[in-house]
């Protein structure tokens, strides 16, 4: 029972993920908006404004990509995937997640680490005239992001698990893949 607990408080990280990540992409939008009225109806260019853009839609990205895990939104060779059983699937993922996922996004985030601790170490800030300040905040969503993959991949790993020794009442559907 432990581990479908824990397998639950990790999907509900990568959905908290998941609804930060769609206030900023809100969030985004009327920076774009505010943007092209500036530019187009005032001829005014703010250069913080554009590069707050790309931090906005690199923190999406980031950020959704737990959320996607999660989900199973995320990329997949289906071709062979798609015919297997539940269970069949299940050693799949917990397989790929253990072999190929965990080890690839904690090499990331701890490589990630370093890049932030020299960014914020220098005083990183934009190269550009009224560029923002700062930019190892930007940087440090790549450890933070591969991080939270980390997670929600052992929580695909525990819900692989689980499906396994039978916890899910659905076993035999296929509303989880």
């Amino acid at each position: 029972m432990f581990l479908l607990q824990l397998e639950n408080a990790i999907n509900s990280f990568a959905d908290l993920l998941g609804k930060v990540a769609g206030v900023l992409l809100i969030a985004l939008l009327f920076n774009v908006f505010f943007d092209v009225i500036m530019r187009y109806l005032f001829n005014d260019v703010s250069i913080g404004m554009q590069e707050l853009e790309w931090h906005l839609y690199a923190s999406v990205f980031m950020l959704g990509i737990s959320y996607a895990l999660r989900h199973n939104g995320h990329v997949r060779v289906d071709l062979v995937y798609e015919r297997q059983s539940v269970k069949t699937k299940a050693w799949i993922d917990l397989l790929g997640t253990l072999l190929f996922l965990l080890p690839f996004s904690l090499l990331v985030c701890f490589y990630g680490i370093d890049f932030v601790r020299e960014s914020f170490q220098m005083s990183e800030q934009s190269g550009d005239p009224g560029g923002l300040p700062f930019r190892w905040l930007i940087k440090s969503m790549i450890p933070f992001a591969f991080l939270s993959m980390t997670i929600s991949g052992i929580g695909m790993a525990l819900h692989s698990v689980n499906t396994l020794l039978g916890r899910h009442q659905d076993l035999n559907t296929e509303s989880f893949y």
